[in-house]
């Protein structure tokens, strides 16, 4: 299959782009003004005492546990609850994957196909882009944005910040590598300029595009005020890391599960980084501290 001009790629590539941020901030809007009501609801649900008297006579402490898991005025509380929701779900995605990987053909089937059918978009061209691209989450990059996130975050006396972060990269790198050895899945064939030594599942790539990017993403959004900036920030962060992530298939180095492996991997320890930080956070606005 001859590749597409890369004229056609590129203007593909701004329509997914363009079409995605009309879409992803319309879901923003949505989430920004239900997503308050919603949670102030779930909380006075939990406090109405008419309707939950039974329980609270023959379980009391599960009523204040309850309560105070689903309470928004607290980290602590429903953000926390949330947190931790995804991140198990996070953990069975990635059991699923491991599992498929391991005892049925048709991942190995499914990774081959799509490997094929990116053939179309390996425009010599189009391959120079999407290793630019790549070379934004190699790991001498992302050790030295690391150390200079780490740098800035000092300089602007943001403490709470520096462990959540050191956690997410060490803590993905880490199982990425024990990863990538104990499982020693072998790489697709190298059809393009890029090559790579160690083992394929899962994607180091992808794994620390999502946790350095994503945390710095979170870092900055986290204090600057208006809804607009917010989501801009959101949004163009997360096409840089999707834009990371796929590069890696475009250059034939990983099939499509070793990335949703690595994404899977670094999104669990994005949120471990998000709980860690706003638990800092939380800590350093008491009373008496």
């Amino acid at each position: 299959m001859a590749p597409l001009p890369f004229w056609q790629l590129l203007l593909g590539l701004i329509c997914i782009l363009v079409a995605g941020h009309v879409l992803a901030w319309w879901a923003w809007r949505a989430l920004a003004f239900s997503g308050p009501r919603l949670g102030r609801g779930i909380t006075g649900m939990a406090r109405r005492r008419k309707a939950l008297a039974w329980l609270q006579r023959r379980a009391p402490a599960t009523t204040r546990f309850v309560g105070a898991r689903l309470t928004v005025e607290r980290f602590s509380g429903l953000p926390l609850t949330l947190i931790a929701g995804l991140a198990v779900y996070l953990v069975f995605l990635g059991a699923g994957l491991l599992e498929d990987l391991f005892e049925g053909e048709e991942l190995v089937q499914f990774d081959q196909h799509v490997n094929s059918a990116l053939a179309v978009v390996r425009n010599p061209h189009f391959l120079e882009f999407a290793g630019a691209i790549t070379a934004l989450a190699n790991l001498e990059t992302l050790i030295a944005i690391t150390l200079v996130s780490t740098g800035f975050l000092w300089a602007h006396r943001r403490f709470a910040y520096i462990p959540g972060l050191l956690v997410t990269v060490i803590g993905s790198q880490a199982i990425t590598y024990i990863g990538k050895y104990a499982i020693a899945r072998d790489r697709p064939d190298f059809l393009t300029f890029a090559s790579a030594s160690t083992p394929s599942f899962p994607s180091g790539h992808a794994t620390g595009a999502i946790a350095v990017y994503g945390f710095i993403i979170y870092a900055i959004a986290r204090d600057i005020p208006g809804v607009r900036r917010r989501f801009e920030l959101a949004y163009w962060g997360c096409a840089l890391i999707a834009l990371i992530a796929a590069s890696r298939a475009i250059l034939s180095v990983h099939f499509a599960s070793d990335i949703a492996a690595g994404l899977l991997v670094g999104g669990f320890w994005l949120l471990s980084g998000f709980a860690l930080t706003e638990y800092l956070r939380q800590r350093a606005d008491m009373p008496g501290r």
